[in-house]
């Protein structure tokens, strides 16, 4: 299993610029350098497949073919109805992440071993499905791709907060995946 960081808004303009903007706003407010933002996508390897996990817009109706495992509002629950205002959760076999040629630092080997992929692959369709860019789960920040890769990751065991971000840069919603994902292993049956 890999993981990759993929500088946010690769291969295009309009998200790079929205993530720009967003960052040197937030820096001022932190009163603190502006960094480079990624997202993160995992490539889980087992005997019958490789599957891309990520979270991206939803681009037709044909998710079934894509391998989507869940998905959800965009900005605001009342403007999910709109297809451009919706995100899906991949769990693809044999999928593709169009961004991976621009991966800094990456891949990160995570696991070699099945135990550890198939439980990722398992808690794929289980991923919390929050409004994303919102923190509707109150996790002290929005819920995102990294949220959700992270939620993944730490629920199926490996030590998140040990995986480390590419240098110079920052994952927003990297942490409100790992707070979402203590609260679901604290009660029984959930997440």
């Amino acid at each position: 299993m890999e993981l990759y960081w993929i500088p946010l808004g690769a291969g295009g303009h309009v998200v790079r610029l929205n993530g720009w903007a967003f960052e040197r706003l937030v820096a001022v407010r932190d009163r603190r350098a502006a960094l480079d933002l990624y997202h993160a996508a995992l490539i889980v390897r087992v005997p019958e497949g490789r599957f891309t996990i990520e979270s991206t817009p939803v681009p037709d109706r044909n998710g079934h073919e894509r391998g989507v495992v869940g998905g959800g509002a965009v900005g605001s629950r009342w403007a999910g109805g709109l297809r451009i205002f919706r995100y899906e959760i991949r769990c693809w076999r044999d999928g593709v992440i169009p961004d991976l040629a621009y991966a800094v630092e990456s891949p990160r080997r995570l696991a070699r071993d099945e135990a550890a992929a198939r439980r990722v692959l398992d808690l794929a369709p289980r991923i919390p499905t929050p409004v994303w860019g919102r923190d509707e789960l109150r996790a002290g920040e929005m819920w995102n791709s990294n949220s959700i890769v992270s939620w993944l990751l730490a629920r199926a065991g490996f030590d998140v907060p040990a995986i480390a971000l590419p240098t110079g840069g920052r994952a927003p919603g990297w942490n409100a995946g790992l707070v979402v994902a203590r609260r679901s292993s604290a009660v029984p049956g959930v997440g």
